[in-house]
């Protein structure tokens, strides 16, 4: 068994929606009624009060075990001990995959071994096994706006967590990323891709589900072309 992943967006409606089955799949995982999860936070000054708001978002019963980091710093690999979940947290990308990346064997046999995965934002993103971290020129040529960049220049793309195939970007329809997907995918940089709305979860297990407010973007390429497929949100 393996435990399924929950790759939100971003976004702050207060909806629960997004995180309902990742709690379920959490109770499920460690038979416990108030699931302990793994909280992880890389933040630049403001890690405490985004761990608080992203438990707020969860709107059920949870012990949360929370390590955080400044950028550049590293997560206590503690955190992940006799957990029934793991949820990473939002913010400058780049920064999230080198402070989780160390972590990243302890997190893939917690899958392996049943418990779920949640991303949110850049936790969505550093999940795939190639992860495109940012960026905001291809070639030298403006694909989305440089306030989204994640202080990249040129779109970059590195090995991440490597608990999907799918390359992941969020805010898609919000900060208009999926421009930037269709990019990568249409460069050859990753060979398939998802963007995903905020406030809205794509959840990847035996059978794949789109949940919250929003739309998947599936993002493909062949016969010399990408073809982008709306998923909305059952």
């Amino acid at each position: 068994m393996s435990g399924r992943l929950h790759l939100a967006g971003g976004g702050w409606s207060g909806t629960p929606e997004p995180w309902r089955a990742f709690l379920a799949d959490a109770r499920a995982a460690g038979g416990r009624e108030r699931p302990r999860i793994a909280v992880l936070a890389v933040r630049n000054g403001d890690e405490r009060e985004h761990v608080e708001r992203l438990v707020a978002a969860l709107t059920g019963p949870v012990d949360p075990r929370v390590a955080t980091a400044p950028h550049g710093g590293a997560l206590d690999a503690a955190v992940l001990d006799d957990v029934d979940g793991v949820l990473v947290g939002g913010g400058l990308t780049p920064a999230y995959l080198d402070a989780v990346l160390p972590l990243a064997e302890r997190i893939r046999a917690l899958v392996a071994d049943g418990r779920p995965y949640a991303g949110f934002s850049a936790g969505s993103s550093i999940a795939a096994r190639h992860a495109l971290l940012g960026g905001w020129r291809h070639d030298g040529v403006p694909v989305v706006d440089e306030e989204i960049g994640e202080d990249l220049g040129e779109l970059l793309v590195r090995d991440g967590l490597g608990l999907t195939d799918l390359t992941i970007d969020v805010h898609a329809a919000q900060w208009g990323t999926l421009a930037r997907l269709i990019t990568a995918v249409g460069g050859g940089l990753v060979p398939e891709g998802a963007a995903i709305d905020e406030d809205t979860v794509l959840v990847l297990g035996d059978v794949t589900t789109v949940g919250g407010t929003g739309n998947v973007w599936w993002v493909s390429s062949g016969d010399g072309a990408v073809a982008v497929r709306r998923e909305p949100a059952a």
